[in-house]
């Protein structure tokens, strides 16, 4: 099983969420109020089960792979290495914090690539702590939240001689902005959905501070402040940094970049004015304000701030624009010797879940689907390995990035999905495997703890199925395929992934197109609509869904500029969906507006269209409809012969 975790950096509200634990003891201390976000680099890992030991394999920034560390599985002796300290320590420390909650055995961490900078205010020490709680939590099914995780990791992380903030494990949530609140020992964490991209660079100052010194100094003003210099610390880090950090959740809500560089600026000097004289020697930071006043990037920059724990360690600055993000970052080498990092927080919020409906009856390959169900239906892949298309369409969206899969199947055909998904085989056919079939089956097994099948006994259509997983997808946005296609790429992005990113990029919901001949379109949804002005014959905003249109339609109400003659844009069969499509089902269904005798899902679409705007993506791929039966024999040529997109090389967005 593929694992990834980013690291995490603090827009605004340093040292807020251990200010806010002093609640516990002083109740006028305001609450901590922070605002993070993931960045573009993390810690990537292959995990498994191990029978009884911890083994971590670490690969480090530069390439190099360290000796393997082992430790037992064992309460005592898991303790005594966290105590130790050190980097393994961590490991160790959330390992045993899940073994006194957890019934589980060993585990393997293979980090084979780490692309994030170690003690640069990036919280690396905190992603290696919920990269090891998320393995436990995959791998053994402890169905944990991800707030259960970041839980675990802060526990972990606290049971070494550490004593990171209670804002650090909040890269659980991924490359996505949140919100954070602590009062005394509760802690709030609220999604931050920005509406325009805001380009931001991170700058290794190559210098040095204490952070250790930092920390004892600031702690002295707390729990109650006796001198003037502990006042203005608590003011600064209480109310201030409240009205501070209310401001920027509400700028990074409207995508004004240039208000959050003007608040990042106004924060920094009341920092420097109310807190930095707690800590002279430290938090004077000579380094960071020659970044932050350097003539050069003031025509580039909406404004800046230290990082983390501040001082001579990181900063962050607001660019004006993604041209603008990359010049900065060669004149801060060019000119100051340091290093940047582009971040670019995204708009849209990330799509975690996806709903695969494979309910249908398959009347169009009967009498086969009598014997077999069509989603089971075996297909090669380039690999040489026989799976059945379902499993091809689940690996599909895993590689996309996609955390958990619900598949709709009717309840007869429960037992035989559990069989594929959940049920590893006996013991004496496991051991005729070969080696190579045997680590198939351990994916296999392992893909399926984060498969659920839900079940759609009623045949009512594909909007109707759709709209039975709506109490599983719950409030979020989600990612929906069909059970009888298959996908193939034509580019390092799988077909699923191309959709994500329009979603991602637009903040609209979005459905991957195809051009697709007159000939075939009554076989499809189709739409029509008008190109984006920056995304001319990839992005298009969606005037119009018309479901399995006739020629004469098409002709007359869907074409496209720039197309071919007598070509249309139809479904590819990949939507990325808003949970408002579920408010627009409900409707249909509480009417009873059947379209053919059943509830479909365009109608629907094209509700949510036109409320919010509907983008469609013509994905750089395939389609493969196995429902139809000369599709089916296309698909097996086809499929066999095209490179698979592994989950562990999916490419990641940015925030």
């Amino acid at each position: 099983m593929r694992i990834s975790v980013p690291g995490r950096i603090c827009l605004f509200g340093e040292h807020s969420d251990w200010a806010g634990t002093y609640r516990r003891i002083n109740a006028d201390i305001p609450a901590g109020a922070a605002i993070i976000t993931g960045t573009n680099q993390g810690v990537h890992a292959e995990v498994s089960s191990h029978p009884g030991r911890l083994i971590l394999r670490t690969t480090l920034t530069d390439g190099t792979r360290l000796p393997e560390w082992s430790v037992e599985m064992s309460a005592p002796v898991l303790l005594e290495a966290a105590r130790e300290g050190g980097f393994y320590s961590y490991a160790a420390g959330v390992a045993y914090q899940i073994l006194v909650n957890y019934r589980v055995r060993g585990l393997l961490i293979d980090n084979d690539r780490t692309d994030l900078p170690v003690k640069k205010g990036l919280s690396s020490s905190a992603a290696v702590s919920v990269l090891v709680a998320r393995a436990f939590n995959r791998v053994y099914d402890l169905k944990l939240t991800v707030r259960g995780e970041m839980e675990l990791a802060y526990l972990g992380e606290i049971t070494t001689p550490s004593r990171c903030g209670r804002m650090d494990q909040g890269c659980a949530y991924g490359e996505r902005p949140i919100q954070m609140t602590f009062d005394g020992d509760r802690i709030d964490v609220e999604e931050l959905v920005v509406s325009r991209d805001i380009h931001m660079v991170l700058v290794d100052l190559h210098a040095a501070k204490d952070t250790r010194e930092i920390l004892n100094s600031l702690n002295h003003c707390y729990p109650f402040a006796e001198t003037e210099t502990a006042r203005d610390v608590q003011r600064c880090l209480g109310e201030q940094n409240r009205e501070i950090v209310a401001e920027a959740a509400r700028l990074l809500k409207l995508g004004d970049a240039t208000g959050v560089g003007a608040l990042m600026t106004r924060a920094q000097r009341l920092f420097d004015e109310q807190i930095a004289p707690a800590c002279p020697t430290q938090l004077a930071a000579p380094v960071l304000h020659r970044l932050l006043a350097h003539p050069p990037l003031q025509p580039l920059i909406h404004g800046g701030k230290g990082v983390g724990s501040q001082g001579d360690g990181s900063a962050q600055l607001i660019a004006r624009d993604a041209a603008a993000q990359r010049e900065i970052i060669r004149i801060i080498t060019r000119d100051l010797g340091m290093t940047g990092l582009p971040l670019t927080i995204r708009t849209g919020s990330r799509i975690r879940k996806a709903v695969i409906p494979a309910a249908g009856f398959g009347t169009r390959l009967f009498p086969a689907t009598k014997a077999v169900k069509k989603e089971l239906f075996p297909v090669v892949g380039a690999d040489g390995r026989a799976r059945p298309v379902i499993l091809a369409i689940v690996e599909e969206a895993m590689a996309a990035g996609i955390e958990e899969v619900a598949i709709l199947v009717q309840s007869r055909d429960q037992e035989t999905f559990r069989e594929l998904f959940h049920t590893p085989p006996p013991a004496d056919h496991f051991n005729k495997l070969s080696k190579a079939d045997q680590q198939a089956c351990d994916r296999l097994m392992a893909l399926g703890r984060r498969v659920t099948l839900l079940t759609q006994d009623a045949q009512e259509g594909f909007g109707h199925a759709v709209y039975c997983a709506r109490e599983w997808v719950g409030g979020e946005p989600f990612l929906l395929m069909l059970g009888d296609h298959l996908y193939t790429s034509d580019t390092a992005a799988c077909c699923a992934r191309q959709v994500l990113e329009a979603f991602e990029r637009t903040g609209k919901c979005a459905v991957g197109l195809l051009e697709t001949p007159v000939t075939d379109v009554h076989h499809y949804g189709c739409v029509t609509g008008v190109w984006r002005r920056e995304h001319v014959g990839e992005v298009l905003d969606i005037s119009e869904f018309a479901e399995k249109p006739t020629a004469d339609y098409a002709r007359e109400h869907l074409p496209v500029d720039g197309l071919a003659a007598d070509s249309f844009l139809s479904v590819f069969g990949i939507y990325a969906l808003k949970p408002a499509v579920f408010e627009a089902l409900e409707e249909n269904i509480r009417l009873n507006l059947r379209e053919r005798g059943e509830f479909q899902l365009t109608s629907c679409l094209d509700a949510v269209r036109r409320h919010d705007g509907f983008v469609g993506v013509c994905v750089r791929g395939r389609r493969y409809d196995i429902g139809l039966p000369l599709a089916y024999v296309e698909s097996l040529a086809a499929f066999s012969r095209t490179p698979l997109v592994r989950t562990e090389e999916a490419p990641r967005a940015n925030v």
